[in-house]
């Protein structure tokens, strides 16, 4: 396979029908780190047919499943032998760094091997009762069919196999199109899953820009399902076109997400540098290019001198640079189009009134830091209010805004107080009022004294224009299955409803 095959399709990797090739960018510096086949519409139409054909035709759908749960453990162990090489490749790919990356394929080994698990433990099927002993009732799972999946650029390889895995698991077959930006990992994952033994046709990528192959995926009629990940505009119109098809759709839409910090979580020295170190944890990883960046700081008025003086201090000391880097603890942004964007919110923010305690700008050149790289320092803005665009926005970029509280019911208020709903934190020194307050709270995710984790046992979605279905957990499996009622008359007569 050359570097302009990057497309694979019923078994073949292969280049663009049309011949078109893209360059994928290292966000460090610029430099082109790879060429990648360009698909379009005819590329897509092929994928999505090999797809029909393995599920229709096809053994898969049927194979028992012990077989589908060994393959996926097989996968496992095959991201595991190439941990280090896929953890450069997502830090080259995304900027972030090499650690963050190693952290990925844990996580999506673990998913691939939860799955493998969750399908391995169910029955055959519910038994319902009818009320009567002359009938045999019961309701069973069943493959969705073909699966679009369209990943995003953030987190490329964990965001394909969240879709990926339980795909598989329920029996489907799938066409994945990775984000044009970000797309090396998933080539690499399905190299892993032929070398796994996945039948050909079964899994299919396409590697091109979201107009044609992202709404061609959506719009497809031979499509049963479209997941998505990204942003809202986007996911609007994914939704738009898969509607007259009436497939199912799964959108996971981004977040504004609330970390939510009560005075007495700081009433001793350890929890004080607790809140602010995990405040950064949720602002600034992977240059705060993550749905659920706890963007928003809401903290409370009697320590917010204290703890946005601290946090700026410890936010100028964050160590920017390649994440190839030893040391290096936070990458570039991964485009120029994403660094224009940090660039506009700051400015919006500034004009609005917002005060500006670090960063605010590009930081100075370095050998780990090339002038051509998209860097951007962390950013804190205090003084903040929900009229600010920044406040309201997805910026996706090392952002943290500052609003404050006095009471409960104003913490709430303001945690609650956005279109978005995917996740959000508390930090309290009071359990009771700590479970009170995530109780309230309208978003999917809710940590408590923590920031980030998952599990992939639990899922994973959010509320309101976060976007609808769940990833993860067992309701992650049942978006790609199919309820079935079979009802069995054990004892056939005629029902003598008609006199005739």
């Amino acid at each position: 396979m050359s570097g302009l095959e990057t497309i694979h399709v019923d078994g073949v990797w292969r280049a663009a029908t049309a011949g078109d090739t893209r360059d994928v960018l290292n966000p460090a510096d610029a430099s082109v780190l790879a060429t990648v086949a360009e698909g379009g519409t005819e590329d897509t139409d092929a994928a999505v047919a090999a797809a029909r054909r393995a599920f229709d035709s096809g053994e898969w759908p049927g194979t028992p499943t012990a077989e589908r749960a060994a393959l996926l453990r097989r996968v496992a162990d095959l991201l595991q032998r190439d941990r280090e090489e896929i953890a450069l490749i997502e830090s080259r790919d995304t900027g972030k760094t090499v650690e963050e990356g190693r952290y990925d394929v844990d996580d999506v080994t673990s998913a691939f091997r939860y799955f493998a698990d969750l399908v391995m433990n169910e029955s055959g099927g519910r038994v319902v009762d009818a009320g009567d002993a002359d009938v045999h009732s019961v309701v069973v799972h069943e493959p969705v069919g073909v699966c679009a999946m369209i990943a995003p650029w953030n987190y490329p390889l964990l965001q394909a196999s969240w879709k990926i895995a339980p795909a598989l698991a329920a029996g489907n077959t799938f066409v994945v199109k990775p984000s044009e930006v970000t797309p090396l990992s998933t080539v690499h994952l399905m190299r892993l899953l032929v070398e796994a033994g996945l039948p050909a046709g079964v899994g299919n990528v396409v590697t091109g820009a979201g107009m044609p192959v992202g709404a061609r995926l959506a719009e497809h009629p031979d499509v049963d399902l479209v997941s998505f990940t990204g942003g809202l505009i986007s996911g609007v119109k994914v939704a738009e076109a898969a509607a007259p098809s009436v497939k199912k759709v799964a959108l996971e839409l981004g977040g504004k997400n609330p970390n939510v910090v009560f005075a007495d979580a700081c009433a001793t020295e350890e929890g004080f540098d607790t809140a602010v170190d995990q405040a950064l944890n949720a602002a600034f990883i992977h240059s705060g290019q993550v749905c659920s960046a706890g963007a928003r700081l809401i903290v409370e008025e009697s320590v917010r001198e204290r703890f946005v003086t601290e946090l700026a201090r410890r936010a100028e000391r964050i160590k920017l640079g390649r994440g190839t880097e030893k040391g290096v603890e936070c990458g570039p942004l991964v485009s120029q189009q994403q660094l224009d964007k940090t660039e506009d919110y700051v400015a919006s923010a500034l004009a609005e009134g917002a005060t500006l305690r670090c960063g605010g700008k590009r930081p100075e050149p370095s050998d780990v830091r090339p002038a051509s790289g998209y860097f951007y320092e962390p950013t804190v803005l205090d003084n903040c209010h929900r009229g600010m665009r920044v406040v309201r926005e997805e910026t996706f970029g090392p952002i943290l805004t500052v609003e404050t509280f006095t009471d409960e019911d104003g913490a709430v208020e303001l945690a609650n107080d956005t279109e978005y709903g995917l996740a959000g934190a508390v930090f309290s020194g009071d359990t009771a009022r700590a479970r009170r307050v995530a109780a309230r709270l309208r978003h999917g995710t809710i940590w408590i004294n923590d920031y980030h984790p998952y599990l992939p046992q639990a899922e994973w979605g959010g509320f309101g224009k976060s976007g609808v279905g769940r990833e993860l957990g067992l309701t992650g499996l049942d978006e790609y299955r199919e309820t079935k009622h079979v009802y069995e008359n054990l004892r056939p007569s005629p029902v003598r409803w008609f006199a005739g």
